[in-house]
């Protein structure tokens, strides 16, 4: 396995969106979009918790949206510089990723429960933002993963 500061060069321009790891941007975008709206629209018991997760789905969103630009932008230039701080910010993603996952569906769990059927909209948009929390951290994963081996 190769290190993530070797000297492979990152595509620049339109060619950006032909090779595999920055096709994954998009997914990754779309699902950091709907985990914002989900919980943005979703009624969570704990202030705290509410603001931390809408602090990460943002952050990762902005995140990715900025990467893919001056990725296409060409701002980069080549440098292999730029595979470790994508490496950086795929780590840190997937960090915020996993831990929000986590806690978003233990708050889920522990404010409405399966058994309250009253707050049946609200549960299921929860679970719905988990979902996606999960999935987007699968991405990062794997677009880290496939990061590490360029």
């Amino acid at each position: 396995m190769s290190s993530a500061t070797s000297t492979t060069s990152l595509p620049s321009g339109l060619a950006v969106l032909t090779t595999f790891l920055d096709v994954l941007f998009i997914p990754e975008i779309i699902f950091g979009g709907l985990v914002w709206i989900l919980v943005a629209s979703s009624k969570v018991q704990l202030p705290m918790l509410q603001g931390w997760v809408m602090f990460v789905s943002v952050f990762c969103f902005v995140m990715s949206i900025t990467l893919l630009c001056l990725y296409i932008c060409g701002a980069h230039g080549g440098s292999s510089s730029w595979v470790t701080l994508a490496v950086i910010c795929q780590e840190t993603a997937s960090l915020f990723y996993l831990s929000m996952a986590v806690l978003e569906a233990y708050s889920t769990y522990i404010s409405f429960g399966p058994a309250n059927a009253v707050m049946m909209t609200v549960y299921q948009e929860n679970v719905a933002a988990v979902i996606f929390f999960f999935l987007g951290a699968l991405l990062v994963i794997y677009n880290l993963y496939y990061l590490c081996q360029c």
